[in-house]
């Protein structure tokens, strides 16, 4: 069965939405920049390049089966700025895992916008996928990834140290996870989906 969201998703100050190709520009100007790759495994984007994942992100809007996800663009509602995206993998249908991920304009940093689109997506998991644990991980000197993980109820797994080689050197990676009974004692409240801007 394929589902996707009631689009779209609204919460107090963000809009989450599929990508549409009037997004290169906007994710342009943050892909292409060095200290948004620093912890990404892909290195700064070309235009070209930006251009060709916009183009996948396109079709990434709903889930069907493991392997899935969900990858939205999160506006500002008041101003109608891509400020980032998000997304969601399932990753298990059996054991009923996701991961969850985003990348934010270094912009609008500091503002707890990661934090709120994240929140509408793990509601999402829990409670429209109905999966059973939801993991993100980052690099472990990224500390603002890891701390919006904090700010949502995930607890660090594991610390891999000195797993792979990145970049160059070698990668120091925590995992951070929720499960679904964890998240619903801790249930945020509802977003506002279907309201109007």
């Amino acid at each position: 069965m394929v589902y996707a969201p009631d689009y779209p998703i609204l919460t107090h100050r963000l809009r989450l939405r599929p990508f549409t190709r009037g997004d290169v520009e906007a994710v342009f100007a943050y892909r292409q920049r060095e200290d948004v790759a620093r912890f990404l495994f892909d290195s700064p984007m070309s235009h070209e390049t930006v251009t060709e994942a916009i183009q996948q992100r396109i079709s990434q809007s709903a889930v069907e089966q493991e392997g899935d996800k969900l990858v939205l663009a999160v506006d500002l509602r008041e101003t109608g700025e891509l400020v980032g995206e998000i997304s969601l993998i399932w990753r298990s249908e059996i054991a009923r895992q996701g991961e969850l991920g985003y990348i934010f304009n270094p912009l609008f940093h500091g503002h707890g916008y990661a934090t709120e689109a994240s929140e509408a997506l793990l509601r999402i998991g829990f409670e429209d996928l109905g999966l059973h644990r939801i993991m993100a991980r980052c690099d472990a000197r990224n500390r603002a990834s890891w701390g919006v993980m904090e700010r949502l109820g995930m607890r660090r797994e594991a610390h891999f140290r000195e797993h792979a080689r990145f970049k160059g050197e070698w990668d120091e990676e925590f995992v951070y996870a929720i499960l679904e009974d964890e998240w619903a004692a801790r249930r945020v409240p509802a977003i506002a989906v279907g309201e109007s801007t």
